[in-house]
């Protein structure tokens, strides 16, 4: 495999994340109604909702044949762990570049940029029961399922109906 370069997400590279997150929406057998106007308005906004990295296999400039790889993480804290952290969302890579170590490389630089700009001292993310290759590559890494913790969800509807009587 080529070299890889990693590097933040700008937003003329909107279209290169949202082919990743749909390759990985298709790998996970998932719905995708996320569009390049939601990345642009959640990703580039007054408040970034989540910072993004793709990685290339080539040094030119960018197109969806160099793409490789693609991360979409977030902060999170914890007043338990009494740190800040990153939460992975979304992290693909593509069929040909896995066993490479594009994966690691995309974790260790979400690392690296979440240390630098809000002192993050762990990772967090979710993964589905079923995805078994995932939960060895995450198990080869060192990441483990918290003991005592399920991850809970409540839609838009259910957001709403918060604000009812109480």
């Amino acid at each position: 495999m080529q070299n890889v370069t990693i590097r933040l997400v700008e937003k003329h590279d909107l279209p290169l994340l949202d082919t990743a997150l749909r390759a990985l929406s298709k790998d996970l057998s998932d719905t995708h109604p996320a569009s390049i106007a939601f990345l642009e308005q959640a990703g580039f906004g007054h408040t970034p909702a989540y910072y993004a990295l793709i990685a290339l296999t080539s040094d030119s400039a960018a197109n969806a044949d160099d793409l490789c790889g693609a991360i979409v993480f977030s902060p999170v804290m914890s007043t338990t762990l009494a740190a800040t952290g990153f939460y992975v969302s979304d992290l693909w890579v593509a069929d040909a570049a896995r066993g490479f170590g594009v994966g690691r490389q995309l974790l260790a630089h979400a690392g690296d940029y979440s240390r630098t700009q809000w002192g993050a001292r762990y990772l967090k993310l979710a993964v589905y029961d079923d995805s078994n290759s995932a939960r060895q590559f995450y198990a080869r890494l060192g990441l483990t399922a918290r003991i005592g913790e399920t991850t809970m969800f409540l839609d838009d509807v259910g957001l709403d109906a918060l604000k009812g009587d109480a």
